[in-house]
């Protein structure tokens, strides 16, 4: 039997390189974008069709639920899953609690005009980028665009939101991007206590790209180099823009309090309300 944990990261948070990082572990499996959760919400919306209203077969019906996880991953062969996804959204935690007690949730986290920062940087880079692809052609309609209600970074937030404000401390372990690559030991080491489970001695001068289960991400689909790390020594991170300059004032002026896990979560929740 597998344990299974969950990651909950913001895009551009690190989310990638902490997963080849602890991927070095041959016991441990952080995944790619998993759509584990987007399974288990389809699942459930067939308990509001008349069929089952009809025929209620609760039993049955969480014969499948309780073995998702078992299916999905009977040809893992690691002791320790982490899947990622948006597990800390209402809905997916919901659908989470119904089947798995003893949750543990990995949130990922980065000041969000350097996440907007490193989208647009990557888009001026790269001509496949999926933030070419839309209609928005200035750096400020691509950011609004990638903060849209249903895109993945406001769900992310609404998750981390939730965490925060109705979730036990025990439920989830917070990492800042900065940590991860700054105090990397640390950061790692705090993860192993988070889960409990043996800490392995990690090559942090040598990143390699992620790979995990003999599977590589295709950024066909999105874009070239979306998920692509820069390799060897982490300490050697840097990046050669400064998002504050990259990223327009008018998009850094609406969307800064979004940074509540700093220091601004007041003003965050102000924000967030006409989300929900």
């Amino acid at each position: 039997m597998k344990d299974i944990f969950f990651l909950h990261g913001l895009p551009r948070a690190g989310n990638t390189v902490f997963g080849s990082i602890m991927n070095q572990n041959k016991d441990v499996a952080v995944t790619a974008n998993s759509i584990c959760a987007d399974i288990f919400s389809e699942i459930y919306l067939l308990q509001n069709t008349d069929i089952f209203k009809n025929f209620p077969d609760h039993k049955s019906f969480d014969n499948v639920t309780k073995n998702i996880f078992n299916n999905y991953y009977k040809d893992w062969n690691y002791k320790y899953i982490i899947d990622r996804a948006p597990w800390g959204h209402p809905t997916n935690l919901k659908n989470l609690k119904k089947i798995k007690s003893n949750i543990k949730i990995i949130v990922l986290v980065r000041d969000i005009i350097e996440v907007l920062g490193s989208f647009l940087d990557w888009s001026e880079r790269e001509p496949s980028s999926f933030v070419n692809q839309y209609e928005a052609k200035t750096r400020e309609e691509k950011c609004h665009m990638l903060m849209n209600k249903e895109g993945v970074i406001v769900k992310e937030l609404i998750g981390i939101k939730h965490l925060l404000d109705y979730q036990p401390k025990e439920l989830y372990h917070i990492i800042n991007f900065k940590d991860l690559v700054k105090d990397t030991e640390n950061t790692i080491n705090s993860v192993y206590n988070f889960l409990g489970i043996p800490k392995f001695k990690h090559d942090f001068n040598n990143i390699s790209q992620f790979k995990i289960n003999n599977m590589n991400y295709d950024d066909t689909i999105v874009g070239k180099g979306l998920h692509t790390l820069k390799e060897g020594a982490i300490k050697n991170y840097k990046e050669n823009y400064n998002a504050y300059d990259i990223v327009p004032k008018s998009i850094i002026d609406e969307y800064k309090q979004c940074n509540f896990w700093i220091k601004w979560k007041k003003n965050y929740y102000n924000y967030f309300q006409h989300l929900y």
